[in-house]
């Protein structure tokens, strides 16, 4: 009798080996898209942050006044900075707008606050890259704009990625 003494691996640990493989490569491809949006936001919740605090600074410099609708894209590029620069661009590459929706005189029914509303507001269904921004208001809950206590009260809202809400003021 002679002994087989083939020195290799046998198909099921082949199969094994490329099984656990792709596994961790389905993993990666699944979790990458979730990490990057996630970097998207924050730089975009970083961007709204500063744009807040260039409303602050706009205010402090004008009497606690606001930019009017023509004197938006000036503040922008004094304030934000130009129009297709870093400062004043949305991670995917296109140009934050600011807007600046009406007041509608409607209340949650629990404390009478009037809150702030937009027909473009009303549903997050997709990213448009406005600012929506309010004097004499404040966040509340669940991204609605309450109002505020005075005309220094500032409040911005922007949707992010994935139909999540970014709202901050200057409380």
């Amino acid at each position: 009798m002679t002994k087989n003494n083939k020195k290799g691996f046998t198909i099921i640990e082949v199969v094994l080996v490329l099984a656990i493989a792709g596994l961790i490569f389905l993993m990666v491809f699944i979790a990458l898209p979730a990490l990057q949006r996630s970097q998207r936001n924050t730089r975009r919740r970083q961007d709204m942050a500063r744009i807040l605090s260039a409303f602050n600074e706009f205010q402090a410099n004008n009497n606690g006044k606001m930019p009017d609708a023509a004197g938006v894209t000036k503040f922008m590029e004094r304030y934000v900075g130009e129009v297709g620069s870093d400062q004043a661009t949305d991670p995917d590459g296109s140009n934050y707008s600011l807007q600046a929706p009406k007041k509608v005189g409607t209340t949650d029914g629990s404390d009478g606050d009037d809150y702030y509303k937009s027909s473009e507001t009303a549903a997050p269904t997709a990213m448009n890259h406005k600012i929506y921004y309010w004097q004499n208001a404040k966040c509340g809950d669940e991204g609605k704009i309450k109002a505020g206590h005075g005309d220094r009260d500032i409040a911005i809202f922007y949707y992010l990625e994935g139909g999540a809400i970014y709202c901050g003021d200057n409380q």
